[in-house]
Order: structure tokens, then C-alpha cells, then sequence
């Protein structure tokens, strides 16, 4: 775990960062970004110790950093920057094997094994990479190498300064993924500086907006979109930019949180007033403690010429439902797939939440749309 508490920097009289508290959890991905200036890549070199607060402390598992030995400290943490930082004269195979060598906690033939898998991780070949030189390499092919020697030093914490700014969209992208893969089995605290949101949210566990030193908004990548703190964090994210990506858009923020809903003791009469007066088709039913049971339609209603008839002998048992926490995209493929219009939402425990439908969902494209239209015509 990383902390800052009170961190405070300031170059004469100018102030780079202002009371910085924040706590970054171990085995997490955490993303700081900002508009040039704002004091990101400052708060990254105070964690190796690069740059030295004017106030206030940075802790390492509970360990203020001030008082640590610097060459140990920079030895436990790799760091990887935008220009690689590779050395020239070095093979690939020296880059990544340099500081585990130094470190002589491994045996030479751990250290090769590791290496191996290491490149392997970032899609490279070790048969036709460990022994070129980096010149020899591409500019995507160098930052790739350039993460795998940051992995290499087995490092609790993994420090990332725009690495991959400079690359095209497309190695960009492939990096990003690479990343995120080797995250997902390795589980290092990662701290990532970039200027790019789309980056950030790709990423991300939490991210972290800064704005002339001080932190905007520290949160996920979700709530960020879903509930930007204040107009500075909705102007910098953009609007509607959670409808590009709609994973974050959840049942429980499109669905009807007041549907119909019955106790199956109920007849057939009672049923269709109920329908009447909501403008409905369709009843949801429910037990006494709001399990969703059942549904029963306009179509099973007219089955049935007996109006004493209760609900629970023609209703259907088998309802296709949706958690709260589904995303948009899996709804749509639901309700388009089975050619229904509506559907309901429930919680983990089967107590009925809401119901989404199809024009729930066309109004609340519509809105996006016309937010959206409003937007450019300003």
C-alpha cells in the first residue's frame, strides 16, 4: 500500500503540489492524469524518491519512504517511461536481467527463465529479441521491453510515466491490452501517469484527476463517469462519455424502478383492472417478501374464461430476468435474441428491483441523443 499524507511541493514560489492525500492499495492499477502541469508526473518520482516533498510523507506499507534507503528503494520498484529508457549498448537479454542480477536473489538460470517468460508476456518471441540490441528494435517493440525489465525486478510496485504516448494508435492499443493482461496475473501495485482518458478508464481499478496540484476526483472509473465530482471533472472527461463505454451502464441506471407487480393469489378479474388502470400487458409477480415468482401476460390472461382463476395457475414460472449490475450490452442482446420487449431486473437475492423495456431504453438513448444535439449547438 502507497500513501500520501499532507504532501506538499513547491519550487521557490510556485506550487507544484497542495496537500496531497491519497491512498493507492496494493495489488491495484491506479491511473493519475491531468492536463500538463497539474503535478502527475511530480506525484510518481516522489514514490521512488526522484523528487523530495517540501512537506509531508509518502509511506510504503505503513514505512515512511524519507527514511528508507534510496538505492534499495529504486531497486524494489520498477519504472518504465515514455522513451524506454533502455540502455543502447546493452542486449535485450542484459536490459532485463540487469537489476535481478544485481539484486543476486535469483540464480542465473532463474533469471533466464524469467526473462523468457517475461517477453513472451509482452508478445515477444525470446528467440528473436534476446539478443538484439535496442537500436534494432521498433519504438513499440522497445516500450514492450521496456515493461517486461520493469516486471523483471519482481517489484511489489510498478511505476509507468506516459509510457506508451508516443506510439501509434494501434501499438498503443496492443500495449495497453498486454498490460492489462500481465496485471491480471502478476497483481502488482501499478501507478500509471497519462494525459489520456480513454487510456485511464481502459485501464484503470481508480483513477486519480489532478488540477493545479490538488486531486479533483479519486475514484473508479465507473463512478467517475457515472457522478464527476464537480464541472471541472465533467468538462475534462467530456460529455456523454459513458456511452462510450457502455459496459459501465448498468441495469439499475435505465430500468424502471416502480413496475407492476402482483401477488399470484390474485384472479383474473383483478388482474385486468390492475393492467387497465397501469396501461399495461403484463404483470410481474411476486411473494410476500418481493421474490420475483412469475409473470403473467394480456396472452395467458385470454387462455383462461374463468375470471376466479388466480394468477398462480396460468402464470409462467421460468422468467428471463437481468441483475442490477448487468450491462446495457447484454440487455439489448437479451431482449433482441428472445424477441421480447421487456424485462425484469432483480437483485442478487431474486427480489424484484425494476424492469427494463424497450422504450425505457429508447428513452434513454433519446435523452443521450438529444444532450448530445444541445452540446454542439452551444
Amino acid at each position: 500500500m502507497i500513501e500520501f499524507k499532507n504532501v506538499t511541493k513547491k519550487i521557490g514560489s510556485k506550487t507544484i503540489l497542495e496537500n496531497i492525500n491519497l491512498t493507492i492499495e496494493k495489488n491495484s492499477l491506479v491511473v493519475i492524469i491531468g492536463s500538463s502541469g497539474c503535478g502527475k508526473t511530480t506525484s510518481l518520482k516522489m514514490i521512488n524518491k526522484l523528487i523530495t516533498p517540501t512537506s509531508g510523507e509518502i509511506y510504503i506499507n505503513n514505512m515512511p519512504i524519507s527514511k528508507m534507503n534510496t538505492i534499495e528503494l529504486r531497486r524494489g520498484i520498477g519504472y518504465v517511461i515514455q522513451n524506454t529508457g533502455l540502455f543502447p549498448h546493452m542486449t535485450i537479454r542484459e536490459n532485463i536481467s540487469l537489476i535481478p542480477e544485481l539484486k543476486k536473489i535469483e540464480t542465473k538460470e532463474a533469471i533466464a527463465s524469467k526473462t523468457n517468460d517475461l517477453l513472451k508476456l509482452v508478445g515477444l518471441s525470446p528467440e528473436e529479441y534476446l539478443d538484439k540490441y535496442p537500436g534494432e528494435l521498433s519504438g513499440g517493440q522497445q516500450q514492450r521491453i521496456g515493461v517486461a525489465r520493469a516486471f523483471a525486478t519482481d517489484a511489489e510496485i510498478i511505476l509507468m510515466d506516459e509510457p506508451f504516448s508516443a506510439l501509434d494508435p494501434i501499438t498503443r492499443s496492443s500495449l495497453q491490452e498486454e498490460l492489462f493482461s500481465m496485471q491480471q496475473e502478476l497483481h502488482k501495485t501499478i501507478i500509471f501517469v497519462t494525459h489520456d482518458m480513454e487510456e485511464a478508464i481502459k485501464l484503470a481499478d481508480k483513477i486519480c484527476i489532478m488540477n493545479k496540484g490538488e486531486i479533483a476526483q479519486f475514484d473508479t472509473p465507473e463512478n467517475i463517469l457515472k457522478n464527476p465530482a464537480n464541472d471541472f471533472i465533467k468538462d475534462f472527461i467530456g460529455a456523454n462519455r459513458v456511452w462510450n463505454t457502455p459496459e459501465f451502464i448498468k441495469a439499475k441506471d435505465i430500468m424502471i424502478k416502480t413496475p407492476v407487480s402482483v401477488s399470484s393469489s390474485r384472479n383474473i378479474l383483478q388482474a385486468i383492472e390492475i393492467m387497465k388502470i397501469n396501461k399495461v400487458d403484463s404483470l410481474l409477480i411476486v411473494d410476500k417478501s418481493n421474490i420475483l415468482i412469475g409473470l403473467v401476460t394480456l396472452k395467458d390472461i385470454k387462455r383462461s374464461t374463468a375470471k376466479e382463476t388466480k394468477l398462480e395457475e396460468i402464470m409462467e414460472h421460468n422468467v428471463l430476468s437481468v441483475y442490477e449490475d448487468d450491462n446495457i450490452l447484454n440487455i439489448l442482446e437479451l431482449i433482441n435474441s428472445h424477441a421480447i420487449g421487456y424485462i425484469p431486473v432483480i437483485t442478487k437475492d431474486n427480489h424484484l428491483a425494476g424492469l427494463v423495456t424497450r422504450s425505457s431504453l429508447i428513452s434513454v438513448l433519446s435523452e443521450q441523443f438529444l444532450d448530445t444535439e444541445e452540446l454542439s449547438n452551444e
